[in-house]
């Protein structure tokens, strides 16, 4: 008997021990403990400074990092020759001494249709060119000149301040075409008058070239002028007694409305962009 219940003892201690194990495995294995470090939150002020000077229109960021190394970029003063180098965006950051703005410039073109006026905003509730371009950037971008609300066609926007502004300045002679259509046919008398330049309300006026437009009837005319004066092709024909119907800018700068419809914009291409400079 003694044998016996000293083997049931045995037993009886190895099934606890299983039932002890399983209980272990039920509960799943122990978990251990570990601390990862946190990942490191980037300051949004920060800017790296290939990329501050890249965004300010000098190169691209790949060569932005040849002209750091070459050590043409200075950071408050301070020379800065550090790949992979980080600066605020209120630092002072000038490329051969000139100083930069890291706002990416942005240049966007509008079909603009009638019944929106050319402004940011109006307190009589009229609708704006602003809401046809909301999606166009995340950038403050501002029309270069204007259009009347019955004006359609062409409508540059950018936050190039400077390149708005020789835009906009009458002797940088940018060019500006319109096709006018009139409320009855365009004497060749007046015609001529345009052509050799009238004399308006505020001063003398002298355009650039004016024509009938072939295959349609003479009250479409298309005219090129490069004054900035305000409802100028508008006043030039109300001057001999004509009312225009309609008005279309179909040319600015050299831009063209090729495959933009009415209503819809495009931001512009490299070359675009860099035919703007030269033109000015």
């Amino acid at each position: 008997m003694g044998t016996f219940k000293k083997n049931n003892d045995k037993k009886s201690s190895s099934k606890d021990r299983r039932y002890k194990d399983s209980k272990s495995f039920a509960k799943g294995p122990k978990k251990i403990s570990s601390q990862k470090p946190k990942p490191q939150v980037s300051d949004p002020d920060l800017i790296r400074l290939n990329r501050y000077v890249a965004n300010s229109g000098v190169c691209s960021r790949r060569d932005a990092d040849t002209y750091i190394a070459a050590g043409n970029v200075t950071v408050n003063g301070k020379t800065i020759t550090e790949m992979g180098h980080k600066v605020k965006r209120s630092d002072i950051v000038k490329f051969d001494g000139r100083l930069l703005n890291p706002q990416k410039k942005e240049y966007v073109l509008l079909n603009k249709p009638k019944n929106f006026i050319t402004t940011t905003s109006d307190e009589r509730g009229r609708r704006t060119v602003m809401e046809l371009i909301s999606k166009a950037s995340k950038s403050r971008l501002l029309p270069v000149g204007r259009l009347d609300r019955n004006t359609t066609g062409l409508l540059l926007f950018t936050n190039d301040g400077d390149l708005a502004k020789k835009l906009t300045h009458p002797k940088h002679g940018v060019r500006k075409i319109y096709h006018v259509e009139l409320n009855k046919s365009l004497r060749a008398e007046d015609l001529k008058k345009i052509k050799e330049g009238l004399i308006l309300d505020d001063g003398p006026l002298k355009v650039d070239e004016v024509s009938y437009i072939t295959g349609s009837p003479k009250k479409e005319v298309g005219i090129e002028i490069h004054s900035g004066k305000n409802r100028i092709v508008r006043r030039i024909f109300e001057h001999l007694d004509y009312d225009v119907i309609k008005l279309d800018r179909v040319i600015f700068a050299g831009l063209t409305k090729k495959d933009l419809p009415r209503g819809h914009w495009r931001h512009l291409t490299k070359q675009e962009v860099i035919n703007l400079g030269m033109n000015q």
